[in-house]
C-alpha cells in the first residue's frame, strides 16, 4: 500500500512538472524537435534541469544500493550491449515522438486531462506494447 501511495504521489508530481514545462503539448515538443525551422530550445532547459536533479538522487541511491524512500534494492539493467533491437526501438520511439509530438509520460498526462489526441496516442502505444509482448513470447 505504501509503495502504491508513493508511486501515485511521484506520478502526480511528474505529471505536474510535465504540464508546467509544457511537455504535454505536442506543438511545444514538435517546436523543440524542429531544429531546422523555428526551433524552441526551452524544453532542453527542462530536460537539463530534470536530469540534474535526477542525477543527484540517483547517485545517492546507487551508493546505498537501495531506493531512497522505500529502501528497496536497486534493480539496474545488466545488459550494456548496443544491438539492433535497441537501435530499432530507439528509432521507432524517436519517430513516434517526432510525428505525434508526445511520448509516454505526457501521453498519460494528456489522458488524465481528457485530451482526445492524447487518449488515441495512449491507446496506440498500449496496443504496440501488447503486440511486442505477443511477439516476444513466441
Amino acid at each position: 500500500m505504501k509503495l502504491n501511495v508513493i508511486g501515485l504521489l511521484t506520478g502526480l508530481l511528474f505529471g505536474l512538472g510535465l504540464l508546467l514545462a509544457g511537455m504535454a503539448s505536442p506543438a511545444k515538443v514538435q517546436g523543440f524537435l524542429d531544429i531546422t525551422g523555428l526551433w524552441d530550445p526551452s524544453l532542453a532547459f527542462v530536460m537539463a534541469g530534470g536530469i540534474s536533479v535526477a542525477v543527484i538522487f540517483f547517485t545517492l541511491a546507487k551508493k546505498r544500493n537501495t531506493t531512497l524512500v522505500t529502501h528497496e534494492a536497486m534493480k539496474l539493467p545488466n545488459n550494456q550491449t548496443i544491438d539492433a533491437r535497441l537501435i530499432l526501438g530507439s528509432v521507432a520511439f524517436g519517430a513516434g515522438w517526432g510525428i505525434a509530438g508526445i511520448c509516454p509520460g505526457p501521453a498519460l498526462v494528456a489522458v488524465g486531462a481528457g485530451s482526445i489526441g492524447g487518449t488515441i496516442f495512449f491507446a496506440a502505444m498500449w496496443a504496440g506494447m501488447l503486440l511486442f509482448d505477443r511477439l516476444q513470447a513466441r
